[in-house]
């Protein structure tokens, strides 16, 4: 990757968090932990790799990005919002009455979003029918799917993990957010799901582990995953909970929802009181 194009993608996930910070700022509190520690990989896909389009987000043709870790909306807003999905002030709505950016991503309220988020678990079942539909239509398009790592607890992820890995599905591409933290801890005391990398090939997955907030790796990792065309692909990224807000990720598994108060949010996204 060429330094332009490298301070770009870094550039727009500095602005995607700064989005993100405000937006549940203004609400007060939120799933702050888990919506920065994604930023870079969305970062990568939205302005880099993945064929979308805000002004015909209904392309049967698109790549379909599910965010099966839907408590992390805001991060998925805030790029919607910043790419021009919908406008901008939408963002001062989050989960509030009547808003269409909901605590976990509708696509039934939200422009950009592909598949409805609630119980975790589900979200990757749902990718896994979309690639396989892409397959038997012989569409073109690609499967992006965000799993949290708490969330693969979930037996349905690993049926899910079993039936991609038994149809070949290269055109689907999985994301572990393997931060290392749920609401109630850390993941390892909680139900460990290490070893992932053994888990995944014997899953017949084609299995990447890379720093999750490397850009340069992040855009490596998946197209070598495009490049695969027998085989779903796995992609662990390691991250930190909080990434990029010293003050969220300082509180550990504190900040998988935390307050934040409006200094706070200010004076990180540098907007002075209106």
């Amino acid at each position: 990757m060429d330094k332009q194009k490298l301070e770009y993608l870094q550039s727009k996930a500095l602005d995607v968090r700064k989005i993100a910070v405000e937006m549940i700022g203004r609400l007060g509190v939120g799933h702050i932990g888990g919506t920065l520690s994604i930023v870079d990989l969305l970062a990568v896909l939205y302005y880099d790799l993945a064929k979308v389009d805000p002004k015909n987000p209904k392309d049967p043709n698109r790549d379909r990005i599910v965010m099966s870790k839907g408590h992390a909306g805001p991060a998925l807003y805030s790029v919607l919002a910043e790419k021009g999905y919908f406008p901008m002030e939408e963002i001062k709505t989050l989960n509030q009455s009547g808003t269409n950016l909901p605590s976990h991503c509708d696509m039934n309220k939200t422009v950009g979003i592909d598949m409805t988020a609630g119980s975790l678990g589900q979200g990757l079942s749902c990718a896994v029918g979309m690639a396989l539909a892409g397959k038997i239509d012989k569409k073109d398009y690609k499967v992006f799917c965000i799993l949290g790592d708490g969330e693969s607890q979930e037996g349905q992820v690993w049926e899910a993990l079993m039936y991609a890995g038994n149809m070949r599905l290269g055109n689907l591409v999985i994301f572990i957010d393997n931060n290392g933290m749920q609401i109630d801890g850390m993941t390892a005391d909680i139900n460990a799901i290490e070893p992932l990398e053994e888990k995944g090939n014997a899953f017949n997955l084609h299995t990447q582990r890379i720093n999750g907030h490397d850009i340069e790796a992040i855009e490596n990792a998946i197209n070598t995953a495009l490049s695969i065309k027998d085989k779903t692909s796995l992609i662990i990224l390691d991250t930190v909970k909080g990434y990029g807000v010293d003050w969220v990720s300082s509180k550990g598994a504190g900040c998988h929802s935390m307050s934040i108060t409006e200094e706070q949010w200010r004076e990180f996204c540098g907007k002075e009181d209106e």
